[in-house]
C-alpha cells in the first residue's frame, strides 16, 4: 500500500466523519446517499435522508410509491431528476434483480441516475470491491497533491485525473480510503481555507510544496449567467391555492407550482380573463431570486384573491390544496417560501 492511502486511511480512522446515518447501512442507503449528495452538502442531506428512509426503508417500499410521492419528499433538495432516477432505479432493480439491490459496476452503471464516480462509491462503501472515485471533492484532492494544473471540467484533465484516481487506490481497505478521500475534500482540502497544517499527506502534496494550494485547481471560465423573470400568481380563494404540475420534463419537471405570467403572456388581466378569474384583492409581495446552475429567475410573486374557483382550471394538472395541504406536496423551493409566507400571515 502507497504512504498516500495508508497515511489517509489513518487519518480518518481517528479524524474522519464516523456515525453518519448511511455508514455500514447495506447498498440500498449508501445508494440513497450517494444520490442525494450529488451536488448537495452532508449537512443538507442529512434530514432529508432521515425522512426518506422512514417513509421508504426499502428498495421495494420506493419501487412501490409513486413518483409524486418520492417528489414530495424531494421537495426542496434541488436537482429534481435525481428523485425522479432515483424511483425509476429502483423500479428496474425491483424488475431485473427481484429487489436485491445490484453488486456489479456494469450492473450499479446501467441504473438511472449513476455515473462512474457514483458505481464506484457504491461499490466500495457497501460491497468493499476495488474501484476508484472521482467526484468533486476528490478531484480538488487529486489536483493538488499530483499537481495538475487545467480546469477539472475538461475532458482531457479529468481523464488525468482518472488515471492517478486509479494509480493511488491501494488493493485493500479500499472502504476506509474511499471515505478518507471522501472526508479529506469535505473537511481539510476545501475550495477556499484549506487546512493544510493538519493534512496528513501534506510532505508528498505538489500544490503544498511549490505554495500553489490556492491556484489548484484551476477554475473554470465563468460565463456571464443568465437571467430570467416570472411573475408568479398566488390565486387564491379562502386558504386554498390553486397549483399546476409541470411537465415531467424541464426546470421542477413533475413538480406543483403556481400558475406563471411569463413574457408574451400578456397581461394579468387577459390571463384572468382567459382562466375565468374574477380577482377580488391583489398585492405585490417583494421580489426575489433564485439561483439554478445555469441562469438566475427573478421571481414577481402576486397575491391574488379571487371571488370563487375558476372551473376552467379544474383539469388534470391543477388543484386547489390548503396551504398546509400544499407545503407537504411535491414542491419547489422558492413554492415553499411563499406558501410559508402565506401560511405565517394567515395565523
Amino acid at each position: 500500500m502507497s504512504s498516500f492511502a495508508s497515511s489517509l486511511i489513518a487519518w480518518q480512522r481517528e479524524h474522519g466523519r464516523h456515525g453518519l446515518p448511511w455508514q455500514g447501512a447495506g447498498a440500498y442507503r449508501v445508494w440513497l446517499s450517494e444520490i442525494m449528495l450529488q451536488q448537495t452538502q452532508v449537512a443538507t442531506v442529512i434530514p432529508y435522508y432521515q425522512r426518506f428512509i422512514a417513509s421508504f426503508p426499502t428498495i421495494a417500499a420506493l419501487a412501490a410509491a409513486s413518483e409524486e410521492q418520492v417528489l414530495a419528499h424531494w421537495s426542496g433538495l434541488g436537482y429534481y431528476a435525481r428523485g425522479r432516477n432515483l424511483h425509476r432505479a429502483a423500479q428496474i432493480v425491483e424488475k431485473l434483480h427481484g429487489g436485491e439491490f445490484p453488486c456489479q459496476f456494469e450492473q450499479l452503471l446501467a441504473l438511472p441516475g449513476v455515473g462512474r464516480s457514483t458505481a464506484a462509491a457504491i461499490c466500495a462503501l457497501a460491497f468493499q470491491q476495488r474501484h476508484a472515485i472521482l467526484d468533486g471533492n476528490v478531484k480538488r484532492v487529486l489536483a493538488r497533491y499530483c499537481g495538475i494544473s487545467g480546469s477539472p471540467a475538461g475532458k482531457s484533465v479529468e481523464q488525468l485525473l482518472w488515471q492517478h484516481a486509479e494509480a493511488l487506490l491501494p488493493e485493500r481497505d479500499v472502504a476506509a480510503y474511499t471515505q478518507a478521500m471522501m472526508d479529506m475534500g469535505a473537511t481539510l482540502c476545501t475550495r477556499s481555507r484549506p487546512q493544510c497544517v493538519s493534512c496528513p499527506v501534506q510532505h508528498g502534496c505538489v500544490a503544498h510544496q511549490t505554495g500553489r494550494v490556492a491556484e489548484l485547481p484551476t477554475p473554470r471560465l465563468r460565463k456571464v449567467v443568465p437571467e430570467r423573470h416570472a411573475t408568479f400568481l398566488l390565486a387564491m380563494h379562502g386558504r386554498e391555492i390553486l397549483l399546476e404540475r409541470r411537465d415531467s420534463t424541464g426546470i421542477w419537471g413533475g413538480l406543483w407550482c403556481m400558475p406563471q405570467l411569463e413574457e408574451g403572456d400578456g397581461t394579468l388581466a387577459d390571463y384572468a380573463q382567459r382562466s375565468g378569474w374574477q380577482i377580488d384583492e391583489q398585492a405585490a409581495l417583494p421580489v426575489f431570486t433564485h439561483v439554478f446552475t445555469h441562469f438566475k429567475l427573478h421571481i414577481t410573486p402576486l397575491l391574488l384573491n379571487l371571488a370563487g374557483k375558476s372551473l376552467k382550471l379544474q383539469q388534470s394538472g391543477s388543484q386547489w390544496l390548503d396551504v398546509d395541504e400544499a407545503l407537504r406536496a411535491a414542491i419547489p423551493a422558492p413554492v415553499r417560501r411563499l406558501l410559508t409566507g402565506i401560511l405565517s400571515s394567515k395565523q
